[in-house]
């Protein structure tokens, strides 16, 4: 049997494999916790550490684009509704999403998945294009590189969004899983439920965050052990309790994630995330010779 190194965060897809409610005679899952998840990526694509790891979608597309040593699996794992990502401080008063043009916008990295998804919100709903507002950063990208485009601003210092927020240092903020609770911030798109259940009837599919990628290397040794690892993935997914036609933050096969990953693709063109456009295909190229037919 093949142990996999994998880094899943806890929901409810990954909590049975971690339990060994689900397993398989042919490859272990050999879990590394990394708390917040997205700590792992960057060791995943600059150095392989892991086996099998979730990987957000845009830092996903990055690696393939710059060639690094991952094969995108189609498997997501987490996905969420963003436009309540974007908030902005109670006390110094709301404003409405037309005003964003010139204000500060902080995220914790220009690549982070969240704020491409919140920049391509606003485009769509409110015609902004990015470079109409200002963007400060802390983190540099996982992908080393990529560079941020040149109307990204670096901070410094050690506060963190909520603080420089409530300072009046900025004057909005994209979180995702840090996104702070109460009633001291609020969401700058006051109807972001409403937009956000709306763009999912036409779309049908929730905004991707996190998707699973393999290391090349763990391909190359032992294809068989990663493709029964995403039969694993698949049949945890399948064992999740679902309500009919509502939206669901997984998505599972080469089929179903066609579209979804050429709006992706779109967004980061947009926003200079990407070096070049990707083709779907060329994305799933690799994952195809492993899985062959078995995930369409």
């Amino acid at each position: 049997m093949t142990a996999l190194r994998t880094v899943l965060a806890d929901s409810p897809l990954s909590l049975p494999l971690k339990r060994g409610e689900l397993a398989s005679p042919r490859a272990q899952l050999d879990f590394v916790e990394v708390a917040p998840v997205h700590k792992a990526f960057a060791p995943m694509v600059r150095q392989q550490a892991y086996d099998l790891c979730e990987l957000a979608v845009v830092t996903a597309l990055q690696a393939i684009a710059f060639h690094r040593p991952v094969v995108l699996l189609p498997a997501v794992v987490a996905s969420r509704f963003q436009r309540g990502c974007l908030i902005a401080s109670r006390s110094r008063g709301p404003f409405a999403p037309q005003e964003l043009a010139g204000k500060r916008i902080g995220v914790r990295s220009f690549t982070q998945t969240t704020g491409m998804w919140v920049r391509a919100h606003l485009a769509e709903d409110y015609g902004l294009p990015i470079e109409r507002m200002r963007w400060f950063t802390r983190d540099g990208a996982h992908v080393e590189q990529y560079a941020d485009p040149a109307f990204v601003e670096h901070m410094s210092g050690d506060k963190s969004l909520p603080e420089m927020l409530r300072d009046g240092d900025i004057d909005a903020a994209i979180l995702g899983n840090d996104l702070p609770q109460g009633d001291e911030f609020v969401p700058v798109i006051a109807d972001a439920a409403g937009r956000d259940f709306a763009w999912w009837q036409e779309h049908r599919f929730m905004p991707i965050n996190h998707m699973v990628v393999a290391g090349s290397d763990a391909c190359q040794r032992d294809p068989d052990a990663v493709r029964e690892a995403c039969r694993l993935l698949l049949e945890a997914d399948r064992l999740t309790p679902v309500v009919a036609d509502e939206p669901r933050p997984t998505l599972f096969g080469f089929g179903q994630l066609r579209q979804p990953l050429r709006v992706v693709i779109d967004a980061c063109m947009a926003q200079g995330l990407l070096p070049r456009r990707l083709d779907v295909e060329e994305v799933f190229a690799p994952a195809r010779k492993i899985l062959g037919t078995s995930f369409d």
